[in-house]
């Protein structure tokens, strides 16, 4: 349970399973395809697609290996509050020298009508966490310099700028000390 504005919220971070209905699918709907550098490749899909989109993603998050030489392990997850699905996030199990550049390990994002609430804060912790038990001592996020609300949520999980270029901000989040 946790407390907002004085009052109480059920926040729970839920691994992709594959068994995902409309509520989640609905969600997808309402998230924009691409936005500050997440990809939403279901949007627009009918249920059908969504469906196999989640027994690949389901297939992908099980892999140890590059697939198809290029594609990462990445498992996806959903942030309910209240038991309602109000963001998405990826987490990309290593990176690869491309995604070092743009990408990094995690990625996120919160529907529209649901930001400006901490959301942001809560699924990048909870994504941070399970990075951590994934075995992974920090993680790189890739945040575009017009996103200034990614980046405030990142320093605010005890992220830190490593590196800039004219486009991104490079932020390192280390969960354990070597």
């Amino acid at each position: 349970m946790n407390y907002m504005g004085g009052y109480s919220i059920h926040i729970e971070l839920k691994q992709l399973k594959g068994d995902e209905g409309l509520d989640i699918y609905n969600m997808l709907q309402d998230i924009d395809q691409e936005e500050n550098g997440f990809i939403n490749s279901v949007h627009g899909k009918t249920f059908e697609e969504f469906k196999e989109w989640l027994d690949e993603s389901n297939h992908i998050s099980c892999e140890k290996e590059l697939i198809d030489g290029w594609k990462v392990p990445t498992t996806v997850y959903w942030l309910y509050v209240d038991n309602k699905p109000v963001g998405m996030g990826k987490l990309r199990h290593f990176l690869t020298k491309q995604l070092q550049e743009e990408g990094g390990n995690i990625g996120y994002v919160i529907l529209q009508a649901q930001r400006n609430k901490g959301y942001g804060k809560i699924i990048l912790r909870e994504l941070a966490n399970q990075a951590t038990k994934k075995g992974l001592e920090r993680v790189l996020l890739t945040i575009r310099k017009n996103n200034i609300s990614s980046l405030k949520v990142a320093l605010d999980n005890k992220g830190r700028i490593i590196r800039e270029n004219e486009e991104r901000y490079y932020i390192e989040i280390r969960m354990r000390s070597k």
